[in-house]
């Protein structure tokens, strides 16, 4: 119940520097969620865990892309970038909205790749010493960020195990 094909994260940096160690450990976490929702049709991306929670994989996915997209383009890269999904009438909007429909799902997708392509881009251009700020308007630095984003993405990718394998059995790996 393990990957049937070929790990993709497999073959990445292993004896480079701070930012490629850096990078690299958040390149595996991104594609950790990717092989999580591989394979799933919209209805068993968008099927929540267990009530009362809203949570699911799909819900996991425009969350994600919603975090990317505040942390590089709003908070670092000073972007004025409208959220995706949440707001203050649904500040749970990523999850409430993630519904059984392809559109939703392909969507969601777009939105993601968008989020962690222009992230990866900023980190590749950007010192690792450059600061933004975080929620609170604290400074913070592109490295914390990095550090910051591959704990966000581990949490998330537990919840994107139990999820998986409520859905079809798949274990994580």
């Amino acid at each position: 119940m393990f990957l049937d094909s070929d790990d993709p994260r497999e073959g990445g940096t292993s004896l480079g520097d701070e930012r490629a160690t850096l990078t690299e450990f958040l390149r595996c976490q991104r594609l950790t969620l990717q092989v999580k929702c591989e394979g799933l049709d919209a209805e068993q991306l968008a099927r929540r865990a267990v009530q009362p929670s809203t949570m699911s994989l799909l819900g996991l996915l425009r969350h994600l892309a919603e975090v990317e997209r505040g942390w590089f383009r709003r908070r670092f890269a000073g972007q004025d970038a409208p959220r995706r999904y949440q707001s203050e009438a649904e500040p749970d909007g990523d999850f409430d909205g993630a519904v059984a429909d392809p559109a939703v799902v392909d969507e969601a997708w777009a939105a993601w790749r968008e989020e962690v392509a222009f992230a990866e881009r900023f980190a590749a251009e950007t010192d690792l010493g450059f600061v933004g700020a975080d929620s609170a308007v604290e400074p913070i630095s592109l490295r914390e960020l990095l550090v910051h984003m591959i704990e966000e993405y581990a949490r998330h990718n537990g919840h994107a195990d139990l999820l998986r394998e409520r859905i079809d059995g798949r274990l994580g790996q």
